[in-house]
């Protein structure tokens, strides 16, 4: 089979193409910002790649158009149409389909799918599962929103590919609650019909297509709808809004993790803790992640393991040599003393989390003292770009997710809402807690010259941030 993805250097859709080409199909794309590290994978593969959408790609006469959800009917400002291949498609009645459908249609069949969904951790705890699930050699297939370091790679068929026998090969996958394209709107997950189900958290997100947290409440229980009888949820304990999808019905078999009278939690602080099964310490996890939020994560993950065999000792063994995901605070580099890292944390619960987390490290390292005798500070660094809060949907948050930095610093292109007022209670303004600019070399010069030796400035962003990271690093050098 040809297929020609719309969107192809999306994560998900990039991913896909991955699987398309390792399964044999015949892989072409298009995109209107063909650009590295994506645009270099694929091409590596022996994808070809179209930069744009127009119409004459209809040409290339695929068997099958694979439409991403960043295509729409949307219009430009002159009135012609933003993605012309699209509606050429349309027109011509030509054969197109969704990612998460195809892949559920030529992937996931036969497969034993472990879904892990949630509105954090998605990408981190469906890399230690699949981790866990390779280190127990199961050669488990996987599409992750990222890339996890142990693999290098984001997707790969896994057993199939290998052909080796198993009644239902293993397949990994992150599962989003994104809306599937703008001619499904269900949530992508509800393509994947998982035996195993991880609902790791739940909170108010994506304010573009949601109107509430009900709504996304009800996405997550069409999702719970698709595990089979045999199937199991394991659910966060912790979470009262998972406490009400739960509640509106489930036919399969429930595994908590978290709370203290759940079938998994842990005992010690996040670096290093015992996991208990049903209040018997059964495996211990020692690893260089931190936060509690990593925590739990990796009870879900060994909870997910569980289903399919894994003893929580082996699981909690191979946590132990977890590597972590690219942009889950990854040290892109220190100089003079100053370290940058890179994280995809953009809810504010997220940056709290990843903020707290550092803190935590840092309290248990040195006792919150640098070398030189002052507190070891963290400068926090951001955009509000997801689609949520560049609506300002959660802007009031942003003071409390900030509470751990010492300082922060906010991009504010493209926001039709003002965040130094947003940002307020912090204090707004030179000398001042938090500093807002409209570019990213004002951003990158105020940053430069607020930092000590000894800070941790943690970038935090769901896109590029304009290469914020090494402009960083080389206005420190510059200093």
């Amino acid at each position: 089979m040809h297929i020609h993805i719309l969107g192809i250097c999306g994560t998900f859709m990039g991913g896909l193409a991955a699987l398309a080409r390792e399964a044999g199909h015949k892989v072409t794309g298009c995109d209107a910002g063909v650009y590295p590290p994506m645009s270099d994978q694929l091409r590596a593969l022996g994808i070809d790649l179209i930069e744009g959408f127009g119409a004459d790609q209809v040409a290339l006469k695929p068997d099958m158009f694979v439409v991403g959800n960043v295509v729409s009917r949307a219009r430009l400002p002159d009135g012609s149409p933003k993605f012309p291949l699209m509606e050429a498609i349309l027109e011509a009645g030509l054969p197109y389909t969704s990612g998460p459908q195809w892949l559920a249609e030529h992937v996931l069949q036969g497969r034993h799918v472990l879904a892990v969904a949630g509105t954090h951790g998605k990408t981190t705890t469906t890399s230690m599962l699949a981790w866990i699930l390779e280190s127990a050699g199961q050669q488990p297939g996987f599409l992750i929103g990222g890339v996890p370091l142990n693999f290098g790679l984001s997707a790969r068929l896994g057993q199939f590919a290998a052909k080796q026998p198993a009644a239902r090969p293993l397949f990994v996958i992150e599962a989003d609650e994104y809306d599937t394209a703008f001619f499904d709107k269900r949530s992508k997950f509800v393509h994947y019909r998982p035996r195993t189900a991880v609902l790791n958290n739940l909170e108010f997100d994506h304010a573009d297509i949601f109107d509430d947290l009900a709504a996304i409440e009800r996405q997550f229980h069409h999702l719970v709808r698709t595990v089979p009888p045999s199937g199991r949820v394991v659910v966060n304990g912790l979470e009262e809004s998972l406490a009400r999808v739960l509640h509106m019905g489930c036919w399969s078999e429930v595994s908590s993790f978290g709370d203290a009278v759940g079938d998994f939690s842990a005992d010690g602080p996040p670096h290093a803790f015992d996991v208990l099964h049903r209040g018997q310490r059964t495996a211990r996890v020692e690893w260089g992640l931190t936060g509690v939020h990593n925590q739990l994560n990796a009870l879900a993950a060994i909870a997910a393991a569980h289903h399919v065999g894994v003893p929580p000792k082996q699981a909690a063994l191979a946590l132990g040599s977890f590597q972590n995901v690219k942009r889950r605070m990854e040290l892109r580099g220190t100089v003079g003393g100053v370290a940058v890292y890179d994280d995809f944390a953009h809810h504010p619960t997220a940056i709290r989390t990843t903020l707290d987390g550092l803190r935590r490290s840092i309290d248990a390292a040195n006792d919150g003292k640098s070398g030189g005798g002052q507190p070891t500070r963290i400068l926090a660094v951001f955009e509000p770009r997801s689609n949520t809060m560049k609506l300002g949907a959660m802007k009031a948050q942003l003071p409390w997710s900030l509470e751990p930095a010492d300082l922060a610093f906010c991009h504010t292109a493209g926001l039709d809402w003002d965040a130094a007022q947003a940002l307020a209670p912090l204090g707004v303004g030179p000398g001042r807690r938090a500093q807002t600019a409209a570019d990213i070399d004002t951003l990158v010069t105020l940053v430069a010259q607020s930092a000590l030796p000894g800070d941790h400035i943690v970038c935090m962003s769901n896109g590029g941030f304009g290469g914020v990271h090494a402009k960083l690093l080389q206005a420190l050098q510059d200093k």
